[in-house]
């Protein structure tokens, strides 16, 4: 499969899950309203294994900018080709986010709380301080990337074009390390962790003709762009300095 194609269909995947379960958890008359945080982060955590399974061996399945950020700041990763990536990544999480809006529309129309219509497709503050909130995704981020960094060896496909290095298997770690970053970092912002998994769903937010859903945030969404970019980078800069 070509590279960006597979980061299309593989940030696809991610959104379509990671939205849907979001829709399907706090909006009304859905099988699984009010099934928490853990519902929540699990889901998450496995749609970040799907996406791998299916990217991996084409594109290393990064799925995310920040990744394809740290990746090429140790060098590991091209950066002639991290702009085609992370268009692909915020196209793929833009249909993603559609397709799940499209199955849930019909729940989207019993609620008429604007925060609730916008939840499935971007991330919201619990508390609303732009130093916090930075600080929050920073941290999440910097946590994924360094770990990442030290599961892979600062590469997420080998010579036989699997992911990880392990097969299907191999995408389980960072599937684990999404779910526990989820856990225990997740209160704060709802961890994007991730630019293109909240900006291309903002982007569908926007656009979308869904009835009576206010704004979309758009004074608050330089934070999960410019928070999991400076945790990249500086996780990249620590294993650098550290880890080879």
């Amino acid at each position: 499969m070509n590279p960006y194609i597979a980061e299309f269909i593989g940030t696809g995947i991610l959104l379509l899950l990671g939205s849907g379960v979001v829709a399907n958890v706090i909006l009304p008359g859905t099988k699984g309203n009010g099934g928490g945080v853990m519902a929540i982060t699990t889901a998450w955590a496995l749609a970040v294994f799907c996406g791998v399974v299916v990217a991996g061996p084409s594109s290393g399945a990064h799925i995310n900018p920040a990744v394809t950020i740290g990746l090429a700041v140790v060098g590991k990763f091209d950066w002639a080709m991290a702009p085609g990536y992370i268009l692909a990544q915020v196209a793929g999480a833009m249909i993603g986010s559609g397709l799940a809006w499209l199955m849930y529309r019909h729940h989207f129309d019993l609620t008429d709380d604007p925060g609730l219509k916008r939840a499935p497709f971007c991330t919201d503050p619990a508390v609303r301080n732009f130093p916090t909130s930075v600080l929050s995704e920073l941290l999440g981020t910097f946590v994924l990337i360094f770990v990442i960094l030290y599961i892979t060896g600062a590469n997420l496909e080998d010579s036989a074009k699997t992911p990880i290095g392990l097969g299907s298997v191999g995408a389980l770690p960072v599937a684990l390390l999404v779910w526990v970053i989820g856990l225990g970092l997740g209160g704060t912002t709802g961890y994007a962790i991730n630019p293109a998994r909240d900006l291309g769903p903002r982007i569908m937010h926007q656009l979308l003709p869904i009835k009576g859903k206010g704004d979309s945030d758009w004074g608050y969404s330089w934070v999960p762009v410019v928070g999991p970019i400076l945790g990249a980078v500086l996780a990249a800069g620590l294993y650098l300095l550290i880890g080879i």
